[in-house]
């Protein structure tokens, strides 16, 4: 039977999700409500385009000049890591083809079936984004425990799974030092995490949730300044964790 994935949009020439150019596919849906989501209109699990593996192998292939210096695929959302069959299926088909793969997404993994595995296996790079190491900041934040991405974390340290962690620095929400230094703790001893990477919240996304008739919560919160970066990133530069922004 041939697996069919859902699709909120496609992008060939990304450029921030992953190293070099890439092909990126927003998977529709998403268990968390984060709320600074510049992606809103992902959340329902049943919205979105049904493709198939080749679907997105023929647009890849008309692109693949520009992918092969460097760049490659990402599957991003939404949570790419609820359609984890499919996911795992479009990402063996590109190495077979020796494109480079990158699943971007926030570790929510409900149950470890062999299938995780076999995406894993198939996956270069792996972009954890860890919202908040702190549990009742991150429910706050997202209305969702940490505790599966936290697990996540652990297991691709476990399996020794090339991976960066993404870390959005939001007003009053992550931008404590506390916070940072809890997280650095955490991965310090994680040989597979190669960088952080610190992402200055920006309310981007603000006009989708407007579109769809929610409320923006976060109307009064302003971008970071440099200062606050600066000190976020001195945390993990400290702790000897390669961190950029």
């Amino acid at each position: 039977m041939t697996i069919k994935g859902r699709i909120h949009s496609i992008e060939s020439f990304g450029t921030v999700d992953g190293p070099g150019i890439r092909f990126i596919a927003f998977m529709q849906g998403c268990l968390m409500r984060c709320l600074y989501c510049h992606n809103r209109d992902t959340w329902d699990l049943h919205d979105g385009k049904e493709v198939t593996v080749e679907d997105l192998m023929k647009q890849i292939r008309s692109y693949r000049s520009f992918y092969d210096n460097g760049g490659g695929v990402t599957a991003s959302g939404g949570e790419a890591i609820l359609q984890a069959d499919f996911v795992a299926q479009w990402f063996k088909a590109c190495k077979a083809e020796g494109i480079h793969t990158c699943l971007d997404t926030n570790g929510m993994v409900r149950k470890y079936t062999p299938v995780i595995d076999e995406l894993l296996d198939n996956t270069d790079l792996v972009m954890l984004d860890i919202k908040q190491i702190d549990d009742d900041k991150h429910i706050l934040l997202t209305k969702v425990s940490n505790h599966r991405t936290l697990q996540f974390a652990e297991y691709l340290a476990k399996r020794n799974q090339k991976t960066w962690i993404r870390y959005v620095v939001v007003g009053g929400y992550t931008d404590d030092l506390d916070s940072a230094r809890r997280l650095a703790e955490f991965i310090k001893p994680m040989k597979n995490v190669e960088k952080v990477e610190l992402l200055p919240y920006h309310e981007l996304g603000k006009h989708k949730w407007e579109a769809l008739g929610d409320t923006y919560q976060l109307d009064q919160v302003s971008p970071p300044s440099r200062e606050t970066m600066d000190a976020i990133k001195a945390v993990f530069v400290e702790m000897g964790i390669n961190a950029i922004y």
